[in-house]
């Protein structure tokens, strides 16, 4: 790495939701990325031009369906249909954020399981391929019938605290609700480190209330890890909960930083020491604050597209 493609079937094209992210996966790759336009109408009607030819050729788009979720959603239906008319031979969709990934199930009567739906669409226009990060629940997989590589992002975030010289008896791996458990295990493992479990009741959507803490954290370094941090409600919650229950400090981590609403406020106003984040969506500067730390996720992003081009095995990857 970085590899050099350009003169081969490989193409990398971006959308607007995280051009900076597909700059850097297209070094990593080894490729330019592809010459297109997306404007949009006085409407609103979104409008796509692929500026070069892609006969042939094998494709790859970069778009999260992060924030706004419908428009980038839109975008990305739009260009998969373009790409499918001018003759790709494949159209690998890499979506870092999968938007709509919480509503996965019917949790209630007459409700929509919209990432089933969001799947759907993305065949139904002529996908072949989606590569993802994280995605909230992995029984999403299953939503499609098209071949899906679903990566992780503990990797990333376990090397980070390798990397600061955090030692296995010093920490404690927190999940901040029964769902993520084995999410820390996995971060667990990696850093040789046992858990703990926040167990907690939710009353309404967005607003949690922490109960119990099950597992020893006293005198601990605690590091919350969740796979999204929306509002922050959750996992702040959790942050002061521990350091009230003994922990010495606490860092908190997640893959997806969606951080709507307060939650930039309520992260600043916390017990949390810092917050490991990825780039699978890009963040504003009114979110880069000092608290924040924001990791790449493109070195992964590369080697999984160079492996599927070259059609070598994705598994290491998810490790």
């Amino acid at each position: 790495m970085p590899n050099s493609y350009s003169n081969s079937k490989l193409k990398i094209f971006s959308l607007n939701s995280n051009p900076s992210l597909a700059e850097e996966i297209a070094k990593e790759v080894g490729v330019p990325l592809g010459q297109c336009t997306v404007k949009q109408f006085s409407d609103g009607e979104i409008q796509i031009n692929i500026e070069e030819s892609i006969r042939g050729c094998d494709v790859f788009v970069i778009q999260s369906t992060s924030a706004p979720v419908n428009e980038n959603l839109m975008e990305l239906l739009i260009m998969v249909d373009a790409l499918k008319r001018a003759s790709a031979k494949t159209i690998n969709i890499v979506m870092p954020y999968y938007g709509y990934a919480r509503q996965d199930r019917k949790a209630r009567a007459r409700e929509p399981i919209t990432a089933k739906l969001v799947a759907n669409l993305l065949e139904t226009a002529g996908a072949t391929r989606v590569i993802t990060l994280d995605l909230h629940a992995p029984q999403i997989q299953g939503f499609f019938d098209i071949l899906i590589d679903h990566l992780m992002g503990v990797p990333i975030l376990g090397d980070y605290f390798l990397e600061k010289g955090f030692k296995a008896e010093d920490i404690v791996i927190v999940s901040p609700d029964h769902g993520g458990v084995t999410r820390a295990r996995k971060l667990a493992e990696r850093l040789k480190a046992p858990i703990a479990i926040i167990d907690k009741r939710r009353p309404k959507p967005n607003v949690s209330e922490v109960m119990n803490i099950v597992g020893n954290i006293d005198g601990k370094i605690a590091i919350l890890i969740d796979d999204i941090i929306d509002t922050a409600g959750t996992i702040t919650l959790g942050a002061n909960a521990l350091v009230e229950n003994g922990a010495r400090e606490v860092y908190a981590c997640c893959t997806h930083p969606v951080l709507s609403g307060p939650a930039i406020e309520r992260i600043q106003n916390s017990k949390i020491k810092e917050l490991i984040v990825t780039n699978s969506i890009p963040l504003s500067e009114d979110k880069m604050i000092d608290k924040i730390e924001q990791l790449s996720v493109a070195p992964l992003i590369g080697e999984a597209i160079i492996r599927v081009y070259e059609q070598q095995s994705v598994s290491t990857l998810f490790d």
